[in-house]
């Protein structure tokens, strides 16, 4: 039998080069009986045998297989509807399904948490078929009708067309159906005729939040038709509604359900989420109500190997490990021509095609014609260019992908083989998720995580119980944040009067934001109502996102003079056909796309840009009219951005004395920049070359907290032989991550760096994430006691020697983001000890 978790004795397959300890390669695994999943185990069993790779295989856990559970429906679905599922190959409903479908018939709220490719999908198209398909065989379908409508939200575009689909392919089965049915996306992207039509004669749109926020609830009024008929709520990928983002939602929720009732209806609410800790509360959060969690996943679930694998160390210094990319790049194409369908998720877009452009190599010269069946996916791609790439893994065309985080939600792409995971995703709750991407109903599967040599992936490798005996992390969200409820109330003011009834639905806090948006001369108080007074439009100025939505185009200019760009004659993106630019002589076409920050880091000039494995040189960039202008040049080496990092205190707020230190509330700019870039070997990682770059600083002004510590905090962690700025990183890291449960966001949502340019000593500074502020940091500064306390209490309780990732932990601090991991060197997690001293210290002080 394979080895199946090894926790009696976890050091058994951690041999390494020059250990002494029996390794995973000289064992013998034997067989595993069944389909081609279990081939593939003995595969990859045979492939960590090779002397090459002695030490890699640090742990094999074995999922054991589950077996269907189903359950009737009662009242039974309509024969139309078994019909059409019929037609999709699906007999009988699983236990998950019939529970949500039965509470929602009930007329209770459903929150759906249930894993990878269990039909969480079919939770909520069966109960608007079954609606949509009730009110049509009443004779519904006039343009004076009471058909019931239904509005799906996803977090992204892409999921709201691969839901169409998935939709439209199911009322296909029955002809009934389709009559019943008119849906559309209702997007950014959606023409201006298309989006006329859908609002007068959709049944379902599907949407998302940004759309809902700044489109639809504005124009209400233009919407009466579908709004007054909402019979339900989709929002699919709960778990994606985190932090900033999903405090604003939910409040975007709750002027969506305001609006409802003013036009007469009451929809249910119907939630899809990955597996999280807590997702009962964040459904409650979310919508404000009371939610039925339906967890008792019944879909079957093949037998799953995942897999550590920890690349050799390349030499007896045991520093250096061999390559993350280049180990995983291998396994990718190992398990190819074993036959297996593969996804490969990697940290960052340069990651994705580094494996990619070593992949095809590998397999040109090992596995010829299979290169060709391989193929990049991330962000930055066109639209038509990544549906397409779905659609073929989908039907099996491709038999390889290497994507990043970008595939991790639930687009459909069908039950895959293996998924190799490079490098550790954030959070546990993601890492679940890509690997869930591996799995055929009850075939086995492969899950392979691949560790850069780095804290986190090193300390995981080493402890993997930290990994398989944890539950996922709980998705924190604070809809009462007043910073937050304040743009939303504006919002809500413009769209329709607020009264005293709605502080049920907003909370005990807004008369007062409401009085301050009075005294501001946002709103006017008339009769016990405040009405929008302003003549700005609220909901332009609210963005739901911490990240910019501004985009940069690239542009393939093949090899041609460039005249300079003039206002205007930028292509537009998502243009069907090449634009003109330019002079007019030329014909530029658009090949990508990327995000206004990445764009420095990406497509600066004389930057290599990686698209779809080829190297293209970036000849100009255009930061007034967001272009970058590149052409095809082959060359053997790729570029990487080095970024400088700063924070300057702009003004003073308050200023407090705590347990010895001088504690200050301030105003911050954050700021950081692509100072130069360094060109890198491709396959070596050799560095041949570094250029400075002069691009603009990009700032955050926003709220942050800081002190220095004194010279008595200082000499405590000295006389105990420890290193003070470790261990003010450690307390850096702590802050970091109780404060985000204090104060309820999500750790993303703070910034911490230690800084000496402000006073010439080190300081710690911690600060919002957000322009002008949250309150988060200003909730740090108040509550330091209790901070402090929570900190020391969780290095005390946490049973770990020297530090781990759930106490000192890492920074988290903002990398270039489109760096490659596979070129950082390994960190040490900050000293435990050291930061013990300082928190210990401090609380031994009077207040």
């Amino acid at each position: 039998m394979l080895p199946r978790g090894m926790r009696a004795d976890p050091t058994r397959f951690l041999g390494e080069v020059g250990d002494d300890r029996p390794d995973a390669s000289s064992r013998d695994f034997g067989r595993v009986s069944g389909p081609g999943g279990a081939r593939l185990a003995e595969w990859l069993a045979e492939y960590a045998r090779r002397p090459e790779h002695r030490g890699a295989l640090a742990h094999w856990h074995t999922i054991p297989a589950r077996a269907a559970r189903h359950a009737d429906l009662d009242p039974p679905l309509a024969p139309p509807l078994a019909e059409a599922l019929a037609a999709r190959g699906i007999a009988r409903l699983y236990t998950h399904q019939a529970e949500a479908i039965a509470s929602l018939r009930a007329g209770r709220d459903v929150v759906v948490v249930t894993g990878t490719a269990s039909g969480k999908s079919l939770c909520y198209h069966l109960p608007v078929l079954e609606r949509l398909l009730a009110e049509s065989a009443h004779g519904g379908g006039g343009d004076d009708d009471d058909t019931p409508t239904a509005l799906y939200l996803f977090p992204t575009k892409a999921l709201a067309q691969d839901q169409l689909q998935s939709l439209t392919r199911l009322a296909a089965g029955h002809p009934d159906l389709v009559r019943a049915l008119h849906p559309g996306v209702y997007d950014g992207d959606t023409p201006a005729g298309t989006r006329r039509k859908l609002k007068d004669g959709a049944n379902v749109i599907l949407s998302n939040p940004d759309m809902l926020h700044q489109g639809i609830l504005p124009a209400h009024s233009r919407w009466t038709r579908f709004l007054s008929r909402l019979a339900f709520v989709v929002v699919d990928e709960m778990h994606a509604y985190r932090g900033i983002f999903g405090s604003h939602v939910a409040n975007v929720l709750r002027r969506l359900m305001r609006i409802t009732a003013h036009y007469g209806a009451a929809p249910r609410c119907v939630m899809c989420s990955a597996t999280i800790r807590n997702p009962g509360e964040l459904g409650e959060r979310l919508t404000g109500r009371a939610v039925t969690v339906v967890d008792d996943d019944g879909a079957p679930r093949g037998e799953k190997h995942f897999v550590f694998w920890n690349p050799p160390f390349t030499d007896a210094s045991r520093v250096e490990r061999r390559s993350s990319n280049g180990d995983g790049c291998a396994l990718t194409t190992g398990l190819l021509e074993a036959g297996a369908q593969v996804i490969t998720f990697t940290k960052s877009r340069v990651a994705a095609e580094l494996v990619y452009r070593y992949a095809r190599e590998r397999l040109s010269r090992t596995g010829p014609g299979l290169e060709e069946r391989i193929r990049p996916y991330r962000g930055g791609y066109l639209p038509e260019e990544r549906r397409a790439i779905e659609r073929a893994l989908f039907s099996g065309e491709l038999r390889g992908v290497v994507s990043t985080n970008a595939l991790e939600l639930g687009i459909d792409i069908g039950g895959l083989d293996a998924a190799v995971l490079i490098g550790a995703p954030p959070t546990l709750a993601s890492a679940w998720q890509q690997a869930g991407r591996a799995g055929r109903g009850a075939a086995p599967a492969i899950a392979v995580l691949v560790a850069y040599n780095e804290t986190v992936d090193q300390y995981l490798m080493r402890h993997p119980d930290y990994f398989f005996g944890r539950s996922p992390e709980a998705a924190v969200i604070d809809p009462h944040n007043p910073y937050i409820l304040a743009q939303q109330l504006a919002c809500a003011a413009y769209e329709l009067p607020l009264t005293r009834d709605d502080a049920a639905a907003f909370g005990p806090q807004m008369p007062e934001i409401l009085t301050a948006l009075e005294e501001a001369g946002e709103t006017r108080v008339i009769d016990g109502r405040a009405y929008w007074a302003n003549t700005q439009f609220p909901a332009a100025k609210v963005g739901l996102r911490t990240i910019s939505d501004n985009t940069y185009t690239i542009m393939d200019t093949g090899g041609r003079p460039l005249a300079p760009p003039r206002p205007g004659n930028v292509a537009d993106p998502f243009a069907d056909s090449p634009a003109a630019a330019g002079d007019g002589n030329a014909r530029n076409t658009v090949i990508g796309t990327v995000d206004a920050i990445s764009a420095l880091e990406l497509v600066h000039p004389e930057a290599i840009y990686l698209h779809e494995g080829e190297t293209w040189f970036v000849r100009t960039l255009d930061l007034e009219q967001k272009t970058a202008f590149v052409e095809r040049r082959e060359v053997d080496y790729y570029t990487q951005p080095v970024l400088d990092t700063g924070i300057r205190v702009r003004g003073e707020r308050r200023e407090r004395r705590w347990r010895g230190e001088t504690v200050r509330l301030c105003d911050v700019t954050y700021a950081w920049q692509t100072i130069a870039m360094k060109k890198v070997k491709f396959g070596s990682r050799d560095a041949i070359g570094y250029h400075p770059l002069a691009l603009p600083r990009l700032t955050l002004d926003t709220v942050g907290f800081w002190f220095a510590p004194g010279e008595e905090a200082w000499s405590a962690v000295a006389r105990a032989g420890l290193r003070p700025w470790e261990g003010l990183s450690g307390v850096r890291n702590l802050f970091l991550t109780l404060l985000s449960m204090l104060s309820m966001c999500d750790p993303a949502d703070l910034g911490g760096m230690l800084d000496s340019s402000n006073l010439g000593r080190p300081a710690l500074f911690v600060f919002d994430r957000y322009p002008g502020g949250l309150g988060f940091a200003e909730q740090g500064f108040a509550r330091l006691d209790e901070l402090a306390r929570a900190a020391l209490d969780h290095l005390t309780s946490c049973p770990c020697d020297a530090g781990c990732p759930s106490c000192v932990g890492l920074p988290i601090l903002r990398p270039a983001q489109q760096q490659d991991p596979d070129l950082d060197h390994a960190r040490a997690v900050p000293s435990k000890d050291a930061a013990r001293v300082l928190l210990a210290h401090w609380l031994a002080v009077g207040a």
